[in-house]
């Protein structure tokens, strides 16, 4: 239909109505992320007036504006967010309102007088709405909960889970139930189960564990007419106590997988089975599911069988003391082991031959850096160490690998419906983008059309010695998408495997409970009927209309799926979104307690290197803290940076100085944005350090330790950061979500603004660069750095 557009007086084909979801955006815009997986719709902030964060609305492009971004209007709200909206209570010239935490509301909400309960000014509350907001007015609500002053100990955490609406507290009827349950394994419970309490079966974890799923043994044994290996992998058998359609089940569903922060685990089920009854404690007899191997001297799993049995743990060793004995059998941990160290030893000879064999399937392995946030008692960072991965973290996983593959194909063997996890091979567009790269970068190695795992993992090795090979590894793997569950089997791409599921860990994911459910249904030669399974909400709707935006058109018309497979796609999307649902409140818990780390250190320079390069600046990662910060285009230097795509860096025009993954830089933290879970940074330049001596020579110490007023003078002076924090709001692809980097919230800009006289910190500034000055022209050279 043609007809002309108002706002531009141009006749142009617009586009019929559509339907989306709306994101909020911090700087006061939004998007309309479509249903149809078409590229997302801009809003102005005129038009987030009348609509919130989270609501369903449908809209039409009326324009392109000036970034050439197809700009919508919302023509009708189809349906308003329930999520609550957290935020700090506060009193303005007598009115109570409440600020979100979450910026992306963008509006404070009106609480009447008589809405606010007991909460008091300054505290974070949870509000329900009673009025959406209109054109001219604001939304209208009311105080639900009160959680407490923003620095009580897990705050944070208590914001998350209520952010990102993960279910924390169990039902009543699932804590009577468990509450019911026996203490300890029952002589009626081993009833059709192997006995294996005389094997010495034994658990190896992190030292913070507290849930046990899986113990390991393995004795070495004859494999046709080779030498190899008998490994068992034995894990918690959650269903036996966990029935279908039970009330611990319907909770255990609804949250799909326990939730990960600092110092607190809100978990998939209640305490008495995930700490008790299936935790596959030391010294006590536990029910257990058990994949029997036979892997032959080349890694290969020459046959399996599963099983139901009794096991009794020898013992509840850690990472860190199995590679002390795997490094030194005569050492002192050793010796308190004594017993079980040949066994120790086997599980190290069977886990290099299923890593030899895992090179010869070509499965992709990057060593990445990960991190540990250490607290104290108050719940504050004391400090963040990467967490090192050693012999014993590479052994479990193998192990855990082989009787992975094992279930699932024992499941697909059988014919018998349930799910798997797919991971696929890059889309079109990422490996046109990838080809692109190691084009641009001269790395002569590429991947075919068709690429296997392998063709990354050559591209690993043969660059694992360059100077960038940092940034070629990050672009290899960013080439590559997120794993889900789904009952349709396609293979695992990263780890070079036809057929894979999860089996290993039923106390903590519910798809590994459901998997534990069909082998036992095909032992006994029956099958299993999930339940009737609550409706797939807004998460599992969003992640089902996105994968199915990239999967292509079949070339012969698919059959029509049964009610039964239709139910077990709506279980893989429910457990695939509630698993992103888990990340992102973990990773805004771990960005939260980073920022309120990073305001100690206000000021303070320390070197990184760039882990992220984007149009409108780069994400610099610190040595010495594992923190990511921005800094945005406009610290990077008096002249026009160009972004370039293919090589995934910026270049300054003028100088060709380039900032491209892996670059090491220096940098100094200038502002924190805790609302926004945001860290920005400047880079230091070249003979920029003598002023940083002269200021902590003149003030006793760093930017952080000067009175409070002065240091919120030396931040908000610069006019530079409010600026660059307006632009760097508005670039939504390629941009970085969670984490502590970004952008300014709406209360930080013009921090310095209509300030008449230089602060304290502006005049110490101009006073160091003049004595700088005439130092320099007395001696006639630059100083030493």
């Amino acid at each position: 239909m043609k007809t002309t557009n108002q706002n531009t007086g141009a006749s142009s084909g617009l586009l019929a109505e559509f339907e989306g979801t709306v994101f909020g955006h911090r700087d006061g815009h939004g998007f309309v992320q479509r249903d149809d997986g078409e590229a997302d719709i801009y809003l102005p902030p005129n038009e987030m007036r009348a609509v919130l964060h989270k609501d369903r609305v449908k809209a039409r492009i009326v324009r392109h504006d000036r970034k050439n971004r197809p700009e919508g209007r919302v023509t009708e709200i189809l349906e308003r967010s329930s999520n609550p909206i957290i935020g700090r209570l506060l009193q303005e010239s007598g009115v109570w309102l409440v600020a979100p935490e979450d910026k992306r509301y963008g509006q404070d909400v009106l609480i009447p007088k008589g809405a606010t309960g007991s909460a008091k000014a300054g505290q974070v509350v949870v509000v329900q709405l009673t009025e959406p907001p209109a054109l001219f007015g604001q939304p209208v609500g009311r105080v639900k909960e009160v959680l407490g002053e923003i620095d009580d100990p897990g705050m944070e955490i208590e914001i998350a889970v209520r952010k990102y609406g993960v279910p924390h507290e169990f039902s009543d009827a699932a804590m009577a139930q468990a509450r019911a349950l026996p203490d300890v394994v029952r002589p009626a419970d081993k009833k059709g189960r192997v006995d294996l309490t005389d094997i010495p079966l034994v658990t190896i974890d992190g030292e913070d564990a507290r849930d046990f799923d899986d113990a390991v043994y393995c004795e070495p044994a004859k494999v046709g007419r080779g030498k190899g290996w008998r490994l068992l992998v034995a894990i918690a058998d959650v269903s036996h106590y966990v029935e279908t359609g039970s009330a611990i089940d319907i909770d255990a569903y609804d949250r799909a997988t326990s939730v990960y922060f600092p110092r607190r685990v809100i978990p998939m089920l209640p305490e008495k089975l995930s700490n008790g009854l299936c935790s596959l404690n030391p010294n006590v007899e536990r029910l257990c599911m058990v994949c029997d191997m036979l892997v032959n001297a080349k890694g290969e799993v020459h046959a399996y069988q599963f099983y139901p049995a009794v096991m009794f743990s020898q013992a509840r060793f850690t990472y860190t003391e199995v590679a002390a004995i795997l490094a030194n059998t005569r050492g002192p941990e050793a010796a308190q082991r004594k017993a079980l160290v040949p066994h120790l030893l086997d599980l190290h000879d069977v886990y290099q031959a299923l890593l030899k064999e895992r090179g010869t399937r070509g499965a992709v392995d990057f060593e990445t850096t990960e991190t540990q946030i250490v607290c104290d008692e108050a719940g504050r960072i004391e400090k963040i160490v990467p967490r090192t991965r050693n012999a014993a973290h590479r052994l479990i996983e193998e192990a855990m690998l082989a009787a992975n593959v094992c279930s699932a194909d024992f499941i697909a063997q059988s014919k018998h419906i349930g799910l798997f996890r797919v991971h696929e091979g890059p889309t079109p567009e990422k490996k046109d983008m990838l080809r692109n790269y190691l084009k641009a970068t001269g790395v002569g190695m590429t991947i075919s059309d068709d690429p296997t795992p392998g063709e990354f993992q050559q591209i690993a090795l043969a660059t694992k010695d360059r100077p960038d090979a940092q940034q070629i590894h990050s672009m290899l793997l960013r080439s590559m998408q997120q794993a889900i569950y789904t009952p349709m089997n396609s293979g695992h791409f990263g780890l070079a495997y036809e057929a894979y599921t999860h089996f290993t860990s039923p106390i903590r994911r519910y798809p590994d409970l459901l998997v534990h459910r069909v082998i036992k249904a095909v032992l006994n030669k029956t099958k299993y009927q999930l339940p009737t399974l609550p409706t797939p909400g807004e998460a599992e709707a969003k992640l089902s209309k996105r994968l199915a935006s990239r999967v292509k058109e079949p070339t012969q018309k698919p059959k029509k799926a049964s009610a039964d497979e239709l139910a077990w796609q709506a279980a893989g999307l429910h457990c695939s979104a509630n698993e992103r649902r888990a990340d992102e409140a973990s990773r805004d818990v771990e960005a939260w307690l980073k920022c309120k780390y990073m305001r100690e250190h206000l000021g303070e320079e320390f070197g990184g290197v760039v882990t992220a390069a984007t149009s409108f600046g780069i994400f610099v990662t610190l040595d010495a803290m594992y923190v990511e910060g921005l800094v945005h285009i406009t610290e990077l230097g008096g002249e026009y940076f160009r972004f370039d795509e293919a090589r995934q860096e910026l270049r300054g025009e003028r100088t060709g100085i380039r900032y491209a993954i892996g670059t090491r830089v220096r940098v100094q933290v200038s502002r924190v944005d805790l609302d926004g879970r945001k860290i920005d940074f400047r880079l230091v330049h070249e003979g920029e350090e003598l002023l940083g001596r002269a200021m902590k020579d003149k003030t006793g110490g760093h930017a952080a330790e000067l009175p409070a007023r002065e240091r919120a003078a030396s931040r908000g002076a610069d006019g530079k950061q409010d600026k660059g924090g307006a632009k760097r709001a508005e670039p939504r692809t390629g941009g970085r979500s969670g984490g502590a980097s970004g952008s300014s919230s709406r209360t930080d800009k013009g921090a310095g603004a209509g300030r008449a006289h230089p602060s304290p910190i502006q005049a110490l500034k101009a006073a160091v660069k003049k004595s700088a000055g005439k130092a320099r022209s007395k001696q006639g050279k630059k100083p030493r750095r």
